[in-house]
C-alpha cells in the first residue's frame, strides 16, 4: 500500500511537469496573428484619416500615428515612441499611412518583445520555482521514507546483532511485519530464538554432564578408601620391607587419586553453584593437625603458632593445605619450609619449597583452572589444585598467594582472624 502512494505521488508530479512544458510550448502568441493585426489597423488608419479624432482601438497593439509633420494624430499609450528617429532607436515597426496613393502620415508600433521576453522569463521562472519545491518536497517525502522503511530498519538489526554477538538474545526484534524488509528482519528473530533454544538446551546438557562428574567423583572415594584402608591394614601385618614399601606406595597413589578427584568435585559442584563453604571460629592450635595431617611425608618443620581465634572451615582448610603439599610432593620433591607472620587481618602461612620455582610469566596463571605449568610432563594431575584451594580462601574470607621465593615456590595462605570479616 505504501509503495502504491509513492508511486501515485511521483506519476503526480511528472504529470505536472509535463504540463507546464506543454504550456510553454503552446501558448506564445502567434507571428501570423500580429501580422493580420497590423494588416487590420494600416486598412482601418488609411480609411478613417480624416476622422481620427473619433477613432477608437480595437486591435489591443501599442502604436502611435503621425502626420507628415510629425504631429500626433493618435496614440494608444503616451510612454511610445513619437519621432523616426526614437521609433528606430527602439527597433520600432514603422508603416507609412496612404490615401489615394499618397503618404499622408506613418505608424509606430511599438516593438514590445523585451516585455514578452521579461513576461516569458517570469512565467518560465516560477513554472521552475514551483516545479523545484514540488520536487524538493517529493525528494524530502521519499528520504523520510527510505529513512523510516530502510535506514531505520537496518540500525535496529545493527543493534539487534551487537546484543546477538555479546549473548543477550532474551531481547526479541521488534519490527513492522508490513515494512518492505518485514519478512527478512523477521527470519533475524526466528533465528535468536531457535540460538536460546539451542543454549538453553546446551546449558541443560552441560549441568547433566556436570552433575554427573559430581556424582561419579563422590562415588569413586568410597573404593579408593577401601583400597588404602586394606593397604593401611596389610602394612601394619607385614613383616617384609620390600612389601612394607609397596604398601606404603599404594597409600600414596590412593591418597593421590583421593586428591585429584576432591578437586575435581569442588570444581564442578562450583560450577553448579552448589558448593557449600561453613567458616566458623576455630582455635589456631588446630592448624597443627591440619599441617601434620598434610604433611604425612614429615619434609616441613612446623613453626610455633600463637594462640589466636581464626575464621575458617575446617573441612576446607584442611583441603588447602593438603593440596599444597601435594603440589610440593609431586612437582619439587623437596624440603618444605613452613613460616608463619601476623598482619592487620590475618594470620599467614608461608610454605616454600626449594624446587627453584616456576617461570615469570606462570605465576599469574597458577590459580586459574586447568593450567599446569612448564615442568607438568610425566607427572599426574589436572590443574585444579590451587584454583580450588583459592576458591575456598576467598569465600572464607581470606586469600591464596602464589610467588617464587628465595629457594623455590612459596605459597602464603591467609587465614582471616575471628571478626574480621
Amino acid at each position: 500500500m505504501k509503495q502504491r502512494i509513492w508511486l501515485w505521488i511521483m506519476g503526480i508530479a511528472v504529470i505536472w511537469e509535463i504540463s507546464a512544458l506543454y504550456f510553454l510550448a503552446v501558448s506564445n502568441q502567434s507571428d501570423e496573428s500580429d501580422a493580420v493585426l497590423i494588416n487590420e489597423l494600416v486598412n482601418t488608419i488609411q480609411e478613417r484619416w480624416d476622422d481620427l479624432d473619433a477613432y477608437h482601438d480595437h486591435t489591443g497593439l501599442d502604436y502611435v500615428i503621425l502626420d507628415q509633420e510629425g504631429a500626433i494624430r493618435f496614440e494608444t499609450r503616451h510612454d511610445l515612441s513619437t519621432s523616426i528617429n526614437t521609433a528606430i532607436r527602439h527597433r520600432d515597426t514603422i508603416l507609412d499611412v496612404e490615401t489615394n496613393g499618397v503618404t499622408v502620415g506613418k505608424i509606430i508600433i511599438a516593438n514590445d518583445s523585451e516585455q514578452v521576453f521579461i513576461a516569458w522569463k517570469q512565467k518560465i521562472l516560477t513554472i521552475t520555482a514551483v516545479t523545484f519545491v514540488i520536487q524538493c518536497l517529493i525528494m524530502g517525502i521519499y528520504l523520510a521514507y527510505m529513512r523510516y522503511a530502510i535506514i531505520v530498519p537496518f540500525q535496529k538489526l545493527k543493534a539487534f546483532a551487537q546484543r546477538v554477538a555479546a549473548g543477550n538474545l532474551d531481547v526479541p526484534l521488534k519490527m513492522d511485519r508490513q515494512n518492505v524488509f518485514g519478512a527478512f528482519t523477521e527470519s533475524f528473530d526466528i533465528m535468536r530464538s531457535e540460538l536460546q533454544r539451542s543454549r538453553q538446551a546446551e546449558a541443560q546438557a552441560n549441568a547433566s554432564k556436570k552433575e554427573l562428574v559430581a556424582k561419579l567423583s563422590h562415588d569413586i572415594k568410597t573404593p579408593v578408601a577401601s583400597i588404602k584402608a586394606t593397604a593401611e591394614l596389610g602394612m601394619a601385618l607385614c613383616g617384609d620391607d620390600k612389601q612394607r614399601q609397596q604398601f606404603t606406595q599404594i597409600m600414596q597413589k590412593s591418597d593421590q587419586i583421593n586428591t585429584l578427584v576432591s578437586d575435581l568435585f569442588t570444581a564442578t559442584l562450583e560450577e553448579l553453584n552448589q558448593l557449600t563453604i561453613h567458616p566458623i571460629d576455630i582455635e589456631s592450635d588446630q592448624l597443627v593437625t591440619m599441617l601434620e595431617n598434610a604433611d604425612y611425608l614429615h619434609r616441613a618443620a612446623l613453626p610455633m603458632i600463637p594462640g589466636v581465634l581464626l575464621y575458617a572451615d575446617p573441612l576446607r582448610l584442611q583441603q588447602v593445605l593438603d593440596n599444597i603439599f601435594a603440589n610440593s610432593y609431586k612437582y619439587a620433591n623437596t624440603a618444605i619450609s613452613v613460616t608463619l607472620r601476623q598482619i592487620k587481618q590475618h594470620l599467614v602461612l608461608e610454605i616454600e619449597d626449594e624446587g627453584g620455582g616456576v617461570l615469570s610469566e606462570e605465576l599469574p596463571r597458577l590459580k586459574e583452572k586447568y593450567f599446569r605449568g612448564a615442568n607438568r610432563e610425566q607427572i599426574e594431575g589436572a590443574g585444579l589444585g590451587l584454583y580450588v584451594s583459592n576458591t575456598f580462601m576467598r569465600e572464607m574470607g581470606g586469600e591464596l598467594l602464589v610467588e617464587n621465593g628465595e629457594h623455590g615456590l612459596k605459597v602464603s595462605v591467609m587465614i582471616a582472624y575471628s571478626g574480621a570479616i
